[in-house]
């Protein structure tokens, strides 16, 4: 099984900055697409950031120019760098990574979410 845990979360002003991490632990095989989501209350969730294994990136357009998404394959890790952060950035940000693992003898191949950091963006 894979697991993803997210960190990085937190309180902060308006314009400020923060650093999201989410690093995979298990029987991992590969990590292909890792991505960031993001929801707020009362709204569904959206995407954030991509990035495929190989580096390509894509953002939603409300973060471009703001938010930098990156990866460390050696440490199965993803990041979400946050700039200029805004009022409604204020989200659950949510790990996203498409894993191929063993189970058993078996091997397999899924979406896998993480629990959850709370971003919240004060004015």
């Amino acid at each position: 099984q894979v697991q993803l845990v997210e960190s990085g979360g937190g309180l902060v002003q308006a314009g400020g900055s923060l650093r999201l991490s989410c690093a995979a632990s298990g029987s991992i095989f590969r990590l292909n697409a890792m991505g960031w989501y993001r929801q707020a209350p009362g709204k569904q969730r959206e995407l954030v950031a991509v990035i495929t294994s190989g580096g390509s990136t894509n953002y939603a357009d409300s973060v471009k120019g703001r938010f930098t998404i990156s990866r460390d394959n050696a440490k199965n890790t993803v990041y979400l760098r946050m700039n200029s952060l805004q009022l409604e950035d204020t989200a659950a940000y949510h790990c996203n990574a498409e894993a191929e693992y063993y189970s058993g003898s078996y091997m397999r191949r899924g979406e896998i979410w993480g629990q959850g950091t709370q971003v919240t963006v004060s004015s």
